[in-house]
């Protein structure tokens, strides 16, 4: 992955402005919405199933995100999930809270057998729910400790590669440390600020660029480790003017809304494995 092939997928985002259909949670809708407007894709949140096929034939990704589901949001995530598929835009899955439930444990997996997924982000303890490891997530997160640290660090990347293995998908593991995997490749992120675990929807925003840069760019593996940076990078650069976590997150939509290509390149600690 040469630096300048992802610094460049910010830029084509600004330039684009791809639309983004999230069906995603009620905690987060407001902030994920922002976020992607922020990083300057546009947002849209529909979930009724009765528009959700007509609404993603208009998109250029779709993110379903399992944060509170419910009987209408299954039907709406599978029937926008195969729309995607038939359209071919890449759909992002945000599994949160899988195995917490059974109710949104069998929704992950009937999305997973319906729906062929570009990319999965979720944490260490959902994404080894998903490689088939015994780690329990504790409600709808990772274990707080340590910065997120729900696995080691070799745990982690194992854990991406293996779902990227299983579900032949980009496979993105976050925390302190981001592993990003796909069919033979890893990279990790080391951008990023603690500020970030004490604001809720950290991870679904992330989600989110994931989805708005992937929208514009045809290597999904690419297109998420350069999200994961620029995210990261807006994240630490927020922590510098905020005075705790209701700050941090007003300045991390500007950071993100004024992050340039410059900022990037100077900051960005992205490497390949």
């Amino acid at each position: 992955m040469e630096l300048e092939e992802w610094l460049l997928v910010l830029e084509k985002v600004r330039r684009e402005r791809p639309l983004i259909h999230h069906i995603t949670n009620t905690v987060v809708a407001n902030i994920t919405a922002n976020i992607t407007l922020a990083f300057g894709a546009a947002p849209v949140m529909a979930k009724a199933p009765e528009e959700v096929a007509e609404m993603v034939a208009q998109a250029r990704a779709l993110v379903l995100n399992i944060g509170t589901p419910s009987a209408p949001s299954r039907e709406g995530m599978l029937c926008a999930g195969r729309a995607a598929n038939k359209c071919g835009i890449p759909v992002v899955l945000d599994p949160v809270g899988v195995g917490a439930t059974r109710f949104r444990t069998e929704l992950v997996t009937e999305l997973l057998a319906e729906v062929q997924f570009a990319v999965i982000r979720a944490n260490a303890s959902e994404m080894g729910y998903l490689a088939g490891r015994a780690v329990r997530p504790k409600g709808v997160d990772s274990e707080a400790s340590g910065f997120g640290q729900a696995a080691s660090e070799e745990q982690r990347s194992e854990i991406a590669r293996a779902v990227a293995r299983r579900f032949g998908t980009v496979a993105a593991v976050t925390g302190q440390r981001d592993f990003i995997a796909a069919p033979g490749r890893l990279a990790r992120v080391d951008n990023g600020n603690e500020l970030l675990t004490a604001v809720t929807g950290t991870g679904c925003m992330a989600t989110a660029v994931i989805a708005a840069f992937t929208a514009v760019a045809r290597d999904a593996f690419v297109s998420t480790a350069a999200a994961l940076a620029a995210y990261g990078v807006a994240a630490e650069l927020a922590a510098e003017r905020a005075g705790g976590p209701g700050t941090f997150q007003a300045h991390l939509f500007d950071a993100a809304y004024s992050l340039t290509a410059d900022q990037l390149r100077e900051r960005a600690r992205l490497t390949l494995l």
